[in-house]
């Protein structure tokens, strides 16, 4: 069985970020609740929550029309709807009675081979099929989603042991490939993995952060980004996720486990948080929480909470000795209140986690992933104990007193992670070292690095082997920022795959990495060191490189398949218009920000855009209609916010694809490149039709009227006025051709000019400082 049609039932936000999700995925979703008292649309609440979608952000659906695949309806009218579904996930309230009463009316609707699934955080799967008929038990487990589903990548999969192994493989494989979702399989135990370690560490810092004075920030300062966790921290997660929730979860986990777990142990509820909570001060769905913001003669001011007043001041820069220490090990070891503060609280969570395997999962993989993808930690809790020393984080425990549990027992002198012969090897609860398995279809490109040597590679850039003749180029500088490093590194990757080198029998190159963003675009840092001394010439060289290497990419005659997740802005957006193809992960957010700094795009990003609008079959007859659309993309730093959405800006094109889960994107973008490999031939340059003056003309008067009303500043109109200019073609006219060749030249001078202005020196110069943009 596929899963052609889902149901949700439970419209909250949970239940409507799933519905989403699946819709997201090209599924039809019935999304159905209860009946809302004395209302005259007895749809009120799901169609209510449809329409939030539409104008939530940030946004649950990849693309409005995803809209379309939504039907809605409530429980006392419309459970036919849910006979032909092959998925049903309830996501009602965390009442065992509630969902138990749901399913003795799914039990006579559903088909006999869908499965059913419960989005319960804490609830036992037990408890849930208690009483419950075979057919109901063999095919229902649990799909924890986290919130917000769209965005958050975890899943966690728990089955009991009535649950068919079909219908097990069925869910994993649809959520994996179709939702993107990273799907880790749990024991049946309370909170499962992520808020089982979750809840603790929270707790724990809670706790200390009290007990040692410290304030909010120097907390989340100290419990963030030195240890690779989000910069929010403890208490600025708290205020995301919403202080009211988490009296509920100690409550539920209180009373669902032995009074002996560590959990308990600790748990304690402040009498700050009950007054917070009582007086509505819930996090940022409330008045505010540990942090608020509030208005004040220059804007907004962001305020903290002192832990012992329980009164508000002006936010301050935490200004700790330890917060100077980078390496988790040593900031262990510092003597202040901050290295005191991440002692405890990870001795207290780490261990926590090492005492519940086998118990909460198989393996530590599983622990790890849930974490990484679930808390957004960069290391999983064992690969963490790995960066701080196996031996350090025991003695550690040994000299605050936290008993030493078994599997860090037999990790001594070892690590939980070894790399063998090339291939990542994980501590087995046994003490032994077995391979880290990827899922089919899996292809990391961590994992070729560990077992190969680059072919070529310098500070900013390398190219591997993927295999299959394929290769692929890596970026690797600061936000994937490209440089001259960057553009040499493309040219030594098209040399290699085109034979010219030693390196033979290459037929693709995939552009492609696994960081945070594919590429936040030019190094505008380079650009503004160059003409604050005065290196024009450099200037106009770093231009014309890129350009040259970008049509190089396009006309090479292999194909080079682009491979983008996150960020794609500016020259990492012209790259990719440069690529036969383009596979990009769901969460690619592509534009031509130029505009932002000061500059036009001068990579080829007008010549491409303008292209592209330019031979759309869709477009209005004429010039105008096209290079408008082109100007006001460029013009306004249109970012897609989806890969959806690229499509619609033209940034995608018809033959580029799709990956939902990015561990699947490079196997995807490498498996479109040995597709075209087959029969490539590379694009027949291109000609154009430009009006010249007058567009620019016409195009200037838009700027104008946006500067009357206030919506553009006076640069904003010399800038675009540039980009009127590349993009009506200079001062030809409509009976001339005019090719790329020419609208790249005029991309390079307008570049060249605006650096030219302190105006764009201080718009970049004000991106590099605070990374928004200045209006001037």
């Amino acid at each position: 069985m596929t899963i052609r049609k889902a149901a949700v039932i439970g419209a909250g936000v949970m239940g409507s970020g799933i519905a989403a999700q699946l819709a997201n995925a090209g599924t039809p979703v019935v999304l159905l609740d209860i009946v809302p008292k004395g209302a005259p649309n007895r749809n009120a609440i799901a169609e209510g929550a449809v329409a939030r979608m539409l104008k939530t952000e940030p946004a649950p659906l990849m693309h409005m029309r995803n809209a379309r695949l939504l039907t809605t309806g409530n429980l006392e009218d419309h459970l036919d709807l849910l006979k032909d579904c092959d998925w049903i996930v309830e996501a009602v309230l965390e009442d065992l009675g509630v969902k138990r009463s749901l399913y003795d009316r799914l039990e006579g609707v559903r088909k006999p081979d869908a499965i059913i699934s419960s989005n319960t955080s804490t609830i036992p799967l037990a408890h849930l099929t208690k009483d419950r008929s075979d057919g109901f038990r063999q095919n229902f487990l649990i799909t924890h989603f986290f919130n917000p589903p769209r965005y958050m990548r975890l899943l966690e999969l728990v089955a009991g042991d009535a649950t068919r192994r079909e219908a097990v493989a069925e869910i994993a494989a649809f959520c994996d490939v179709a939702l993107g979702k990273g799907v880790v399989r749990c024991k049946d135990t309370p909170g499962f993995i992520a808020n089982r370690l979750g809840i603790m560490w929270i707790q724990a810092a809670l706790n200390e952060a009290m007990d040692l004075g410290l304030t909010v920030e120097e907390a989340d300062a100290v419990m963030g980004r030195p240890f690779g966790i989000p910069k929010t921290g403890v208490f600025g997660l708290l205020d995301l996720v919403g202080i009211d929730i988490q009296p509920h979860i100690a409550t539920s986990m209180k009373s669902l486990l032995p009074a002996d777990d560590p959990y308990v142990r600790i748990l304690r509820m402040p009498p700050l948080l009950t007054k917070m909570i009582a007086d509505g001060y819930t996090g940022r769905k409330g008045k505010g929480g540990f942090y608020r913001l509030v208005r004040s003669e220059s804007g907004r001011a962001k305020e903290a909470l002192d832990l012992k007043t329980g009164a508000y001041h002006p936010s301050v820069e935490p200004r700790l000795d330890s917060l100077a220490v980078r390496d988790p090990g040593a900031l262990l070891k510092h003597p202040d209140r901050g290295g005191e503060f991440a002692r405890r609280v990870l001795g207290q969570t780490l261990a926590y986690a090492a005492s519940l395997v086998p118990e909460i999962a198989d393996d530590i993989v599983a622990v790890d992933e849930a974490m990484r993808l679930g808390y957004a930690w960069k290391f999983g809790p064992f690969e963490l104990i790995d960066q701080i020393g196996v031996d350090d984080f025991i003695a550690g425990l040994e000299h605050a007193g936290i008993p030493v549990p078994g599997l860090l027992a037999k990790a001594a002198g070892r690590s939980f992670y070894r790399v063998e012969q090339g291939r990542l090897e994980y501590l087995e609860i046994s003490g032994g070292y077995a391979p880290v398995r990827r899922p089919d279809g899996v292809l990391l490109l961590a994992d070729v690095k560990r077992a190969a040597k680059p072919l070529a590679g310098n500070g900013s850039a390398t190219v591997w082997d993927i295999g299959d003749g394929v290769a692929c180029l890596e970026f690797h500088s600061k936000m994937n920022a490209l440089d001259q490093d960057s553009i040499a590194m493309l040219g030594k990757a098209l040399e290699i795959v085109g034979g010219k080198t030693a390196v033979s029998g290459f037929k693709a190159l995939v552009i492609y990495n696994e960081g945070s963003n594919f590429s936040a675009g030019a190094n505008i840092g380079i650009g503004l060191y160059m003409a604050n001394v005065a290196a024009w010439p450099l200037v106009e060289a770093m231009i014309a490189n890129g350009q040259d290497a970008y049509k190089a990419l396009k006309y090479v005659p292999f194909p080079v398949v682009g491979a983008p997740a996150n960020l794609a802005l500016g020259g990492g957006c012209e790259i990719l218009l440069h690529c036969a193809a383009v596979q990009a992960h769901a969460e690619t957010y592509m534009g031509l920000v130029e505009t932002g700094v000061g500059i036009v795009p001068g990579w080829g990003g007008c010549k491409e855009t303008l292209t592209r609008h330019m031979l759309n079959d869709k477009r209005p007859r004429g010039p105008m209609p096209a290079i408008g659309q082109a100007f006001e993309q460029i013009a306004l730093a249109k970012v897609s916010k989806s890969a959806a959405e690229a499509f619609d800006l033209l940034y995608l094109r018809q033959g580029d694809g799709v990956t939902m889960n990015r561990d699947r994107l490079l196997a995807d973008a490498k498996a479109k490149a040995l597709a075209l490999a087959k029969d490539y031939h590379p694009p027949q340059p291109v000609k154009l039709n430009l009006p010249g003056p007058t567009a620019r003309v016409g195009l200037s008067l838009v700027v104008h009227d946006l500067q009357r009303q206030g919506k553009a500043t006076a640069y904003d109109g010399i800038v675009t006025d540039r980009l009127a200019e590349v993009l009506s073609g200079g001062d030809t006219d409509m009976l001339d051709e005019i090719g790329e060749d020419a609208i790249l030249a005029l991309e390079r001078r307008a570049v060249v000019d605006l650096f030219h202005d302190p105006r764009t020196l201080a718009r970049m110069e004000q991106m590099l400082e605070t990374g928004k943009p200045l209006r001037n």
